[in-house]
This record gives C-alpha cells, structure tokens and sequence, in this order.
C-alpha cells in the first residue's frame, strides 16, 4: 500500500501564527491524577520542540479516557498538562472545563511565540466523537495550521482528525506520524523475511481482517502467531476442549479458514501448545496445562504457557521483520503477564525491524522495562484501508 507524499509540518509557515498540533496523549493516571507512563508524551516532543524552535503559538489537544459526555474532574487535562510542562520545561497552560469556550478563547489569543495552551479532554464535547461541523469550525477559529501527530487516532472520523483539518489550509503531519507511517508502509510493502506476524487480544471478531491481510501478505518460511484469548478459539475450532475460557463459536469457520490460506501459502502458524490457566480474570496464581488436555468447566486460559512463550521468543529471534498486534494474555493479571512480558523481551532483543502496535501491547513492552521501540499500528491500517486522518491532510482532489 504505498502512500501518496504527505505534508510535514515542517514545510508549513508556522512563525508567530497559532498551530493546532492533534496529538495522543490517552495515558494512564494513577492516584492523585498523576501521569503513570508518558511514553505517548515523551514520543510527541520532538514536533512540539521543532514548532516551538520554529516560533509557533501552539494549541495542543487530546483525547483522555471514556467521559460520558461534558467535563468529568478524573478525564481532565491538568495532570497532562504538568507532566508536559515538566518534559519541556516551559509552561503549559490549560483551561479550566470547557474544550472551546471563553477561558481557551482568552488563553489562545494571549498566546506569544513558543507558548503553549493544551485544551481540555476533546471528548468532554459530544461533537468530537461526531464529527460536529460546529464543533470543527469553533476549533478552526482557534488556530492558522494545523498539525496531526497522533497515529493512534487517526483511524478515528472524529472533528479534531477530520472535521478541522479540511477547515484549514496550511496543514500537515507531525514526526511521529510520518514515522509510524513509513515504518508501517515498510511493513506492508516491503517486508523482510523471515517475516513473523504476532496478534494477539480478545477476539477473533475484532481483527479478522488484519489477520486474513497479514497472511495474503506472508510467504513461505514465514510466521503467523496467535495468542491471547483469540487463540482458545482457534484452539478449540481445532477441537480442543477450553472449559469456560473466553471464546468465539460463531468464528470457528474463520480460524479453518485462515489456517487452510497459510497452509495454501506454507505459512508456518503457531498457537498455544501449553497455557496458563486459572478459576476466573481475578485469580492470584495460575498453573500450567497443555492445551490439548481438556479444562474443566470453572477453568480459564487466561495466557500462553512458558513453553509456547520461549517457542514464540526464538522465532522472534530468528526473524528479519516483526508485527506484534495484541497482547498474549491478560497481562493486567500480574499472574497472567508473563507470556505478553517474554514476548515484550524478545521483541525488545530482536535485530530484525520490529513493529509494536495496539495499546496494550505498547504498555507490555513499558511495563517489561524494553520500551525501545513504539508503535501505534491501527487495524485499518494494517488492513490496507486509508487513514481518514491521514486523508485529511492530503490536498483537496487527492
């Protein structure tokens, strides 16, 4: 899927005029509102660096969590915005409840060259998740340009991707998505091979697509791995007995079927020969069990077991090219972890070209202490579909 030339930011006039930068910083808060890992702002800093250097008065704004629906005190930016002033070392002034109303109004035109107002929690306005033209337009007349830096979003028709782009004329994209961009093009156009897929997660259903994508796009000697819940399903299409472990019956024909195009294909796929296996999501301790030995009905596969994950490892180990989508099991679990933890280190180890997307397999390769490499790869992407950020920022006709 090659892509079409995609403005930079850089390209843009941006000295004394007001630069809306979209980026993504949804991170975790811990007690007391403070930020628990700022991988997402740390990976911004070098567009917002570049456009401060470069003179900009900047509006910066994100997503934080799931509001309901107005201002919720726990989704508020504050604490964002702290850790941002920190990383900076310069102010960063956020206003108070409202995403556009007259306290950002006041604090945007005080703006001087190199500042920097970061708006309340977008989605504290029903119209972002909309695509409000309203809200597009009340956003527009904040700013001169427009900068999209979050790849995590941009899969996302929502105003402040879509909407507010198409209101302004000089637009372009940030580092971090061109980077992610072109790492993942590489992925898809390009690969190296041995080219090893991992996907992981809850459900077959959710990334049905990406897998049958991915394996049209591998080639003999290659890999496709599965993990995470997904897999008890095409376990248990394999006729594997799973007790009450989390699984899709009505996809049993889908899992045949993407074995049947990577067999077609010598595709080599790996699933789970051992497990961890607990009684519920809530179980202090896990014990190992081979997958072809039949659970009991109050027993859950709740993660890949040792075995599977030092397989998974030395294949890692081996490739030339690595897409990790998902974790291994619920690695939430402190007694479920290791699986998704062993693959966070191999990855981390690889000398291969790896690619890690989806948010909680970036917070895995976080909490393992590997954060080397970050990815924000999104299904559509991954799938062959435009971005309707990214399209967002191509000129009219394109």
């Amino acid at each position: 899927m090659a892509l079409a030339p995609i403005p930079s930011h850089r390209d843009l006039d941006v000295d004394n005029r007001r630069v809306f930068v979209r980026v993504d910083f949804n991170v975790p808060l811990g007690e007391g509102g403070v930020v628990r890992d700022d991988t997402r702002i740390v990976s911004s800093l070098p567009t917002l660096r570049n456009l401060i250097e470069r003179g900009a008065k900047l509006i910066v704004a994100s997503h934080l969590g799931r509001p309901k629906g107005g201002y919720e005190a726990k989704y508020a930016m504050e604490p964002v915005g702290a850790r941002l002033a920190e990383l900076l070392q310069t102010e960063v002034r956020v206003p108070t409840e409202e995403v556009v109303g007259d306290a950002a109004i006041k604090l945007v035109a005080d703006l001087r060259p190199g500042q920097i107002v970061l708006l309340q929690n977008l989605r504290f306005e029903a119209g972002e998740t909309k695509n409000d033209p309203k809200f597009s337009q009340a956003l527009a007349g904040l700013c001169d340009a427009y900068v999209n830096d979050a790849f995590g979003a941009s899969h996302r028709a929502h105003a402040s991707v879509v909407g507010l782009p198409r209101l302004v004329r000089a637009r372009g994209a940030g580092d971090l998505l061109l980077a992610e961009l072109r790492a993942l093009s590489r992925l898809l156009d390009a690969p190296d091979h041995p080219f090893v897929a991992i996907v992981g997660g809850a459900k077959v259903s959710d990334k049905l697509g990406v897998i049958v994508s991915l394996v049209e796009r591998l080639k003999a000697g290659d890999t496709l791995v599965v993990g995470g819940a997904m897999a008890n399903t095409f376990l248990a299409a394999g006729g594997a007995e799973l007790g009450g472990s989390l699984q899709e019956a009505d996809r049993y024909s889908d899992c045949r079927m993407i074995l049947q195009k990577a067999a077609a294909r010598d595709v080599a796929v790996v699933l789970p020969t051992d497990l961890r296996v607990g009684a519920g999501i809530d179980a202090k301790t896990s014990r190992t069990m081979g997958a072809a030995v039949g659970l009991g009905a109050q027993d859950m596969a709740l993660d890949i077991g040792p075995d599977t994950a030092s397989r998974i490892g030395a294949i890692i180990g081996r490739a030339q090219m690595v897409l990790w989508n998902g974790p291994m099991g619920l690695f939430e679990n402190p007694a479920f972890a290791e699986g998704t933890k062993t693959v966070a280190r191999a990855m981390a180890e690889c000398r291969g070209f790896t690619v890690v997307g989806g948010g909680d397999s970036v917070a895995a390769i976080t909490e393992a202490g590997v954060a080397d490499r970050i990815g924000g790869a999104s299904l559509e992407f991954l799938e062959g579909q435009t971005l309707p950020g990214v399209a967002a920022l191509m000129p009219e006709g394109e």
